[in-house]
């Protein structure tokens, strides 16, 4: 017989962890071992009951939720928190996925969702509600695009057409230019979008639609993101 998940409930309000607590134990194989109201608390049951899901509120008395998933990782970095919160801003959710978190559900969700959630990061995965989703999707679209304005007319010529699979030399016989001039326009775009490496421009590249999601040359054996969320293998090109 399959143990159950071992819940722990962070929430200030009792009535809100009585009501999740009669939601998740209504749910075969999963039962709340223990509850906290505080982010002390939460870390201090943690250590006592070792649960297999933490669900926890970020908004609490004392440290916040953000805090008490910090110490708890810092002891139990394996742990797994599906914070839960009414923040449904993507500041809140890319603060709470950066900082650790397995999950993160905002309490306006459908209750089934929680149930989902929990049986999702028990079984070692992650979870985030296709609201949510496309909100963070959105987010990041919009600040690579802003990032992409800051381009020169030229800057943007060399990333399109890096994108769309051609080497510097051929670049530079595209734009009537020395190979090293097209370098040196890729350097600049690098550093105006904040990229540390030929890779992750073309992500922003792909991602803004660039190229279309078509594979993208990065060299030999080198892999990056489609538009489609896929990773295509991609040749190597000449020049």
């Amino acid at each position: 017989m399959t143990a159950p998940i071992r819940v722990l409930l962070v929430d200030d309000h009792a009535v809100v962890r009585e009501g999740y607590r009669r939601l998740l134990e209504a749910t075969p194989g999963i039962r709340v071992v223990a509850e906290a109201g505080n982010g002390g608390d939460a870390y201090a049951r943690y250590m006592e009951d070792s649960p297999d899901v933490v669900v926890m509120d970020i908004t609490l008395p004392g440290i916040s939720g953000f805090e008490a998933l910090r110490r708890i990782l810092g002891r139990q970095p394996a742990a797994r928190v599906l914070m839960f919160s009414m923040h449904e801003d993507p500041v809140f959710v890319l603060r709470a996925l950066d900082g650790g978190a397995r999950g993160y559900l905002t309490k306006a969700s459908a209750p089934d969702m929680m149930v989902e959630a929990v049986r999702s990061i028990a079984a070692g995965g992650r979870f985030v509600p296709p609201e949510l989703a496309r909100k963070l999707q959105d987010r990041a679209l919009s600040e690579e695009r802003l990032r992409l304005d800051s381009l020169s007319e030229r800057e943007f010529e060399v990333l399109r057409l890096l994108a769309a699979g051609h080497g510097l030399t051929e670049i530079a016989r595209l734009l009537c230019v020395s190979s090293k001039t097209v370098a040196n326009y890729q350097t600049s775009i690098r550093q105006k979008l904040g990229c540390d490496n030929a890779m992750q421009v073309l992500r922003i590249a792909l991602t803004c639609g660039l190229a279309d999601g078509c594979p993208v040359s990065t060299g030999a054996g080198m892999e990056i993101p489609g538009s489609d969320a896929t990773r295509e293998k991609l040749p190597r090109h000449p020049g």
